[in-house]
């Protein structure tokens, strides 16, 4: 448990690294008008603090910076969600008073309108990533080397993919695949499907199933369909405009990820959560580009059911109560309007 001294001294080194992105010393703390300590003091309560691992020194002669743990705190326990200022309230207001008629126009436009309010990457993943899951699938076979692969959405979309069935598999073989896979992926989401199979059912499927490798490949192949894009993007350039990016490789590592659709609908989806704001500091991110980022999140809802994920992506030196308030705001809005929209 931190002192509520050190927790004052934590707090003022995150907000002044925030805004100047430079290493924080005691005396400058000691400057601001809400501390009554010395920089003796100060300095004796950041070292403490670096040895219990919130702050981190870059160099010998700098002060501190906050490390992940320390921003982790910072946000858990010291940062609270600040009110959206006035511009940034108009902002907002004005693209909510545009009457947008679709879905997918709200989902590019807000985007837009949240990567211009807080110079951040923005994210938006649509309702259908979350809402559409597998209603059936068939296997039709066309003679003794193919078939068509049938699967129908909970949205009454209807895909086929022409597949080749592995040799010596019998029809008998092939219907009890597709009975297994009717019984156990009904109702899971599209973008779960090739998880939940090569995790979950290819264990029963090697026990049931005499020629289980081959028909591994077949269903690989079958779920192997590009889904139509529902991720938004806006402002991916704003990272460069960050002084910890100044790395061309470290910056190309997280733009060559913003493309990669299926892997940014997995991390937008994993760091979602029913509701509420979530954070992901650094490291926690799943995946080594974003090691140097955090990404906060918030779910948009129609009758209580988790619809879309609302993420901004910056430098762990973020903003983090105003970018958290905004989204606050934001998120409920989408729900509000979605309420509008289909009740």
């Amino acid at each position: 448990m931190l002192t509520e001294r050190q927790k004052m001294i934590l707090n003022a080194i995150v907000d002044d690294y925030i805004r100047s992105a430079e290493p924080v010393g005691s005396r400058s703390i000691s400057k601001r008008g809400d501390v009554n300590y010395s920089p003796a003091t100060i300095r004796n309560e950041m070292a403490d603090l670096e040895e219990l691992g919130f702050l981190e020194q870059p160099h010998t002669s700098a002060g501190r910076i906050p490390s992940q743990k320390g921003y982790r705190y910072y946000v858990d326990h010291l940062s609270p969600v600040e009110a959206v200022n006035t511009a940034e309230v108009k902002e907002l207001k004005r693209f909510f008073a545009e009457k947008l008629s679709a879905a997918e126009q709200l989902m590019q436009h807000a985007a837009m309108v949240l990567s211009n309010v807080t110079n951040y990457t923005s994210i938006l993943l649509g309702p259908e990533v979350f809402h559409t899951s597998l209603r059936h699938f068939q296997l039709l076979p066309l003679d003794h080397e193919t078939a068509i692969a049938i699967m129908v959405t909970s949205t009454g979309q209807v895909e086929n993919r022409k597949i080749r069935i592995p040799e010596n598999v019998s029809a008998s073989e092939l219907e009890q695949m597709v009975n297994l896979l009717n019984s156990r992926l009904v109702g899971v989401p599209l973008y779960k499907l090739k998880t939940r199979i090569f995790t979950e059912i290819s264990e029963e499927m090697q026990r049931h199933l005499e020629h289980y490798e081959e028909m591994m490949s077949t269903l690989n192949s079958a779920f192997d369909h590009e889904q139509e894009q529902k991720i938004f993007l806006s402002g991916a350039t704003n990272m460069l405009i960050q002084p910890e990016f100044r790395d061309m490789d470290k910056v190309k590592s997280i733009l060559d990820l913003l493309e990669e659709t299926p892997t940014l609908t997995r991390l937008m989806a994993e760091a979602s959560a029913p509701h509420g704001i979530q954070v992901r500091i650094g490291a926690e991110n799943a995946h080594q580009a974003f090691e140097n980022c955090s990404l906060i999140t918030a779910t948009y809802e129609l009758d209580g059911e988790s619809l879309g994920t609302i993420g901004i992506l910056g430098p762990t030196r973020m903003e983090y109560a105003r970018v958290m308030g905004i989204l606050n705001m934001l998120s409920h809005d989408v729900t509000r309007i979605l309420k509008q929209w289909y009740r």
